[in-house]
């Protein structure tokens, strides 16, 4: 029995990033883990290994979404015209959290970086539970039709039709240049631009800002996040209204102070910022960056509450 728990324990990390993808939240993938290993214990009688784990998260992962059914908002959102960016931006998707790459450790087998992506995150969430149960086994994991119909409950017939619609559906929402971007390790330039980033603002920059962001660079924000306390996510594409929306924390004497914690998620750098209030820093929203000939391409904030994930701290002095 302690070799059985062993075992499957060993597989904890890689079944998290696999529930991960199938539900989008990390803390949801958490919880599915757990259930996961449950479901192995209960039926060890049969186990087969790895592949049993896959087949035991998938179908806890598809138990877990019929039974808290949910649907993505319909947004009044404007398209970004003439752009290689997906024409919703990811905290479009309300559940989608990001997560340190601590947490991932991509790897070429188990964790593609693409499959980690915000971008590939968010967009499969547009598919139906089992179309993206499909896909993920099918072009994730690698397994054959039949193998994935066995693990589904369906037929190799029915895998290759849900995987056929799943791709197409995967395009519309997919940016069309995704296959260039920079990989998970970060360069020399890629740590000169966050450097100039975090500079610019925390010295109140805007000429060093406009000077990083690339002419149409899109920023979205979060429910919660940096301030934005709507309902809805925000989202504006353009140099001109990113620092438009940015002058109130960048230009005055009220604009606000900042601290800044540098990390990494889902493959790309990441900056956890504190705002100045009642003589401490306290958490702001958690940034994400993607950058592209040097320049920043895309800013993506996520509320304060995605700070846990990734061990920061509660204030800064």
């Amino acid at each position: 029995m302690t070799d059985f728990a062993s075992e499957t324990e060993s597989y904890r990390h890689e079944l998290r990033v696999h529930c991960y993808r199938m539900l989008g939240s990390f803390d949801e993938a958490e919880d599915l883990v757990q259930e996961t290993l449950l479901r192995a214990w209960r039926g060890r009688s049969t186990y087969a290994g790895r592949a049993s784990l896959y087949r035991i998260a998938t179908n806890a992962c598809l138990d877990h979404l019929d039974a808290h059914p949910r649907e993505l908002p319909t947004l009044d959102l404007p398209v970004a015209h003439d752009s290689d960016l997906a024409p919703r931006p990811d905290v479009a998707v309300p559940w989608l959290q990001p997560v340190p790459d601590s947490a991932l450790q991509p790897d070429a087998v188990v964790v593609a970086l693409e499959t980690v992506e915000l971008a590939f995150l968010a967009a499969i969430q547009h598919l139906s539970p089992r179309q993206r149960a499909a896909l993920v086994l099918r072009d994730v994991l690698g397994w054959s039709a039949r193998e994935t119909a066995s693990a589904l409950g369906t037929t190799p017939a029915s895998v290759n039709s849900n995987v056929l619609r799943a791709r197409a559906e995967l395009r519309e929402h997919l940016p069309t240049r995704r296959t260039e971007w920079a990989s998970a390790s970060a360069s020399d330039e890629e740590r000169a631009v966050v450097a100039k980033y975090v500079k610019a603002l925390v010295e109140h920059d805007e000429a060093a800002f406009a000077e990083l962001l690339r002419e149409d660079v899109r920023c979205s924000h979060a429910p919660g996040a940096g301030g934005h306390m709507g309902p809805e996510p925000t989202w504006y594409a353009g140099r001109a209204a990113v620092l438009e929306a940015w002058a109130p924390a960048l230009r005055g004497g009220d604009a606000a102070e900042f601290r800044v914690v540098e990390t990494r998620a889902n493959g790309v750098p990441a900056l956890a910022t504190y705002a100045h209030a009642d003589g401490e820093f306290r958490p702001f929203g958690l940034v994400t960056l993607r950058l592209d000939g040097g320049r920043v391409a895309e800013v993506t904030t996520f509320g304060p509450e995605v700070f846990r994930a990734f061990d920061l701290p509660p204030t800064l002095a």
